[in-house]
């Protein structure tokens, strides 16, 4: 099982490289954000991506997250819905069949909080007490998206690193702490490559950053730990596209001879 998380950064001007990567690429589900798009606003190949059932929540020129599901994983398109904290279109979540049980999927892009950073401390708040009630309800969970925030400092390449700048105060980390071990999830990227000083997933749209991999790492798939021991490989493929972030994909073996 292939589980993707992609900042877009606008799907208008990105749908072809999205449609080739899906193609090539072929993951289970895929949680996009930032599409900057309202649903009338879509191509009718984005609206019925061949082999996908699609839902988007977005609206025109901001913000946006959009859940695709592999028809071959699920029969229909799973019933979607948003958690009363949503605004900015900014989550979407659905449960989706996997080899290991109905999963809960959000598709999350956290404020950047350069204009209001107590939104952004509400929302990260928000999604704590969300994966919270999930985990005390027995359900397993994959958070995927654009969280704004790097974990610690080496998420940050040195040249990047400033003091006190958003998405590296303390009080953001701690939220993301928080969400993690509330939610008994763990950040499989980090968990598979733990000696990655150079794991970054955005780039800066300036200078080459991008090519010369001066960057954050602040897009995740965090899953819970029953799912997470199932996980065999992460990638950032940084050469995919001209978004300033690269598509995350994690591979899931549920084989028995993985337990």
């Amino acid at each position: 099982m292939k589980i993707a998380t992609w900042n877009v950064n606008g799907i208008r001007a990105r749908s072809g490289q999205l449609l080739d990567w899906l193609a090539a690429e072929k993951p289970d589900v895929v949680c996009l954000q930032e599409i900057k798009a309202s649903l009338d606003q879509l191509t009718f190949e984005l609206r019925d991506i061949e082999g996908y059932w699609s839902y988007w929540h977005g609206d025109k020129g901001y913000s946006g997250v959009a859940l695709l599901v592999a028809k071959s994983l699920s029969g229909a398109l799973p019933v979607c819905s948003h958690p009363g904290f949503d605004f900015e279109q900014r989550i979407a979540c659905a449960t989706v069949p996997s080899p290991a049980g109905e999963v809960q999927l959000a598709s999350v892009y956290v404020p950047n909080g350069g204009k209001d950073f107590d939104a952004k401390m509400r929302f990260l708040q928000a999604l704590e007490s969300y994966v919270g009630d999930a985990k005390r309800e027995g359900r397993l969970m994959i958070v995927c998206g654009d969280l704004n925030v790097a974990r610690t400092e080496r998420d940050i390449h040195p040249k990047e690193r400033k003091p006190n700048q958003i998405g590296a105060r303390q009080e953001e980390r701690a939220m993301i702490e928080g969400i993690i071990a509330t939610g008994g999830l763990v950040d499989v990227h980090r968990a598979l490559d733990p000696d990655n000083d150079n794991l970054f997933t955005w780039w800066a749209p300036w200078r080459n950053m991008k090519q010369r991999n001066i960057g954050w790492r602040i897009d995740y798939v965090l899953v819970s730990e029953g799912l997470a021991s199932r996980a065999t490989t992460a990638v950032v493929q940084r050469d995919i596209g001209t978004s300033d972030h690269g598509p995350v994909v994690i591979t899931f073996d549920f084989s028995a001879a993985s337990r």
